[in-house]
């Protein structure tokens, strides 16, 4: 998942991903010695309190690269997004692609105040095409696809992680 605002950069490093092979981020991580940071975050939906463990992405670059080339993904993981945008500067309009992520995703737009705005559900894997916000978001939370309609989980809940 690449933020489009960084196209260029992620453009440029997609090549240099893709010379991994069959490697994931979170598997190239670990061999290079680092642990890939994880966040717990819990949705808090009219069915109840879901919890899950999901991975950091706070700098542009882990922005960028987000969960492209990803086959692991488990059914409580994802990816986090914040802050959004990493550079700071307050919430705006997000949008994300499906380039090179091969796993359909729900893509969660997340509000200041914690609320989910807008979730594109199954987000279609390879996809070039815009996943806009549709409003200024402060984080972005990838699940995945499928995950927010099984757990009940809609626009207007509250999403919560440690800042």
């Amino acid at each position: 998942m690449i933020r489009m605002g960084v196209m260029a950069l992620a453009l440029a490093g997609a090549g240099l991903a893709g010379c991994s092979g069959e490697t994931s981020s979170s598997e190239a991580a670990e061999k290079a010695g680092h642990q890939v940071a994880t966040v717990p975050v819990t949705i808090t939906s009219a069915q109840g309190k879901h919890r899950f463990e999901v991975e950091a992405a706070r700098t542009t670059a882990e922005q960028a690269q987000g969960l492209m080339y990803r086959t692991d993904l488990k059914p409580d993981g994802g990816m986090l997004f914040a802050p959004y945008p990493p550079e700071g500067g307050g919430p705006r309009e997000a949008s994300f692609w499906m380039k090179n992520t091969p796993t359909p995703l729900d893509i969660l737009f997340i509000r200041a105040d914690g609320t989910i705005a807008r979730i594109a559900e199954n987000t279609v894997p390879f996809s070039e095409a815009p996943v806009p916000s549709g409003e200024p978001v402060a984080a972005v939370l990838e699940l995945v696809g499928g995950r927010s309609a099984e757990l009940g989980i809609s626009e207007g809940d509250s999403v919560s992680w440690p800042k």
